[in-house]
């Protein structure tokens, strides 16, 4: 399938509509490099006092993020980094050749849009650093849109710097992570010691044991108090977040755009990196300084818990005034990086998502029209105030398609059916992709919003609902309709 946009010096140099070649492939320290600076992040620090907020216990946190981060690195490693590496295109065009193009398109737009919450939120983290800096007034935890001309500019100035690096494509934004990933790891368990120092200070504890230290963290700083209006979280909560918060790029496939620039498949290992220094050590530390916060105001009860509710006056989970408390200035310049070397690689995926819609456009000026549309976006605190929510609604909407490139690889095969049916066919429109992927959606939704299923656990089974679905309306497709044609399908790439 020959397109005259083949020719990587036409669309910016990053083989968004052919294979990756050998020449371009990337060794396993870029991997870690990006894993590590994607998930040790300015986020990070809004995530972790989520979990305080959701009174969550000291074991079940611990624990449940152990596991689930375990989950989410096999899925890397199992899912996305097999195909990733054989078939070496964008998840955008991989998908356009199951799909078609007009059903991809409607794909395209939804995860792009999704990407560019995403990356808002993380521009939004940053921003909140330079509200320190400059003291202009700070959004609430209840604060939807911009309260103060501080905060917009603070946002588009940042937001510009990490647009121009994002559009200059996936090696730059390698290159960023790798130069500021071990920094800000330092940084992050900086953050764990200096509140875990404060706990002890305040508590006048003395950490001569492991069971002294393990005490502290239950009776303190994980007190399974929740805040009224936040959700309750239990190990379960905790598990299928961790495994979860990232399920757009693993189990849906995302990252098929990252790691088809990886030699060999088992590089996925890599987001181990990003998993537990990220979201393991990252959300703990996180977590302290915040609960820290509600310890020193006296929120360690639920009854007062709830007094401070009705009243207003529960903290917000702010980074920059927590990274600064923490640690002064190394900290509000750890909060600006780490939202930098998030955003980066988020609005690359986005520039990429809107481009195959627009192939005739540069991925470099999709990619600055996708910064300008996320910093707009970050300019709202609601955002980055309702991540959890939002993480696993993001990571719902892009699920399905993630089991049908599973089930189209691997499977349909061996059923003796055709892989890339759109392309195989010559069709711009195939039914089984578009109907599973909304129909998936729909049950989904409908369990959540009608039999009172949390949205953290619906997307495992929508998973296999989208796997069954997809066979089924594939045999049904398949059976009835002849191919229009059979053109020489493209040389993939080899891992």
């Amino acid at each position: 399938m020959s397109d005259a946009t083949s020719d990587p010096a036409a669309t910016g140099g990053e083989y968004e509509r052919q294979p990756v070649p050998e020449r371009a492939r990337l060794g396993f320290r870029s991997f870690i490099g990006m894993y590590a600076g994607e998930h040790t992040a300015g986020t990070e620090l809004m995530i972790g006092p989520l979990f305080v907020l959701a009174g969550v216990s000291a074991f079940d946190v611990v624990a449940g993020l152990l596991i689930g981060n375990v989950l989410a690195v096999l899925s890397w490693l199992l899912l996305t980094a097999p195909i990733a590496t054989r078939v070496r295109l964008t998840l955008y065009y991989h998908l356009e050749r199951i799909a078609g193009r007009h059903t991809v398109i409607l794909y395209n737009l939804a995860n792009g849009i999704a990407f560019c919450f995403l990356a808002g939120a993380m521009i939004t983290v940053s921003a909140t650093a330079l509200g320190v800096w400059f003291g202009f007034e700070l959004p609430t935890l209840s604060d939807i849109a911009p309260n103060s001309v501080g905060w917009v500019l603070s946002v588009l100035a940042i937001g510009l710097v990490i647009t121009l690096v994002a559009a200059w494509g996936y090696r730059f934004v390698s290159w960023f992570a790798n130069l500021a990933a071990p920094w800000m790891v330092l940084v992050f368990i900086g953050f764990g010691v200096v509140s875990l120092k404060w706990f002890v200070d305040a508590t006048g504890t003395t950490l001569d044991s492991p069971g002294a230290l393990w005490t502290l963290a239950e009776t303190a700083i994980w007190t399974g108090v929740q805040v009224p209006g936040q959700p309750a979280f239990t190990i379960w909560h905790v598990i299928f977040f961790a495994w979860f918060a990232n399920m757009a790029m693993h189990v849906g496939m995302s990252d098929l755009s990252v790691l088809r620039f990886a030699r060999k498949s088992w590089y996925g290992v890599a987001s181990a990196a990003g998993m537990y220094v990220g979201h393991f050590v990252a959300w703990l530390a996180a977590s302290m300084m915040f609960a820290f916060q509600m310890y020193d105001a006296g929120l360690t009860s639920e009854a007062a818990m709830v007094a401070a509710a009705d009243a207003g006056t529960i903290p917000a989970p702010l980074p920059g005034p927590l990274a600064d408390q923490a640690l002064g200035v190394a900290g509000l310049l750890c909060v600006i990086i780490a939202g930098w070397t998030t955003a980066n690689p988020t609005i690359y995926r986005a520039g990429l998502a809107f481009q195959a819609i627009m192939p005739q456009l540069s991925r470099f000026r999709v990619t600055i029209g996708t910064g300008l549309l996320t910093t707009m976006v970050a300019m709202f605190p609601g955002v980055a105030m309702q991540m959890l929510g939002f993480v696993a609604l993001y990571g719902l909407l892009l699920m399905p398609i993630g089991a049908i490139i599973v089930i189209d690889y691997w499977l349909l095969p061996r059923l003796g059916l055709k892989s890339f049916y759109a392309e195989y066919a010559g069709r711009r429109l195939t039914l089984p992709v578009l109907v599973t992927w909304l129909v998936t959606l729909g049950i989904c939704l409908a369990l959540v919003q009608f039999a009172g299923i949390e949205i953290f656990f619906v997307a495992l089974p929508g998973w296999f609902i989208a796997a069954v679905l997809y066979i089924g309306l594939s045999i049904m497709t398949q059976k009835r309709s002849a191919p229009a044609r059979d053109p020489v399908r493209r040389k993939e790439g080899t891992s």
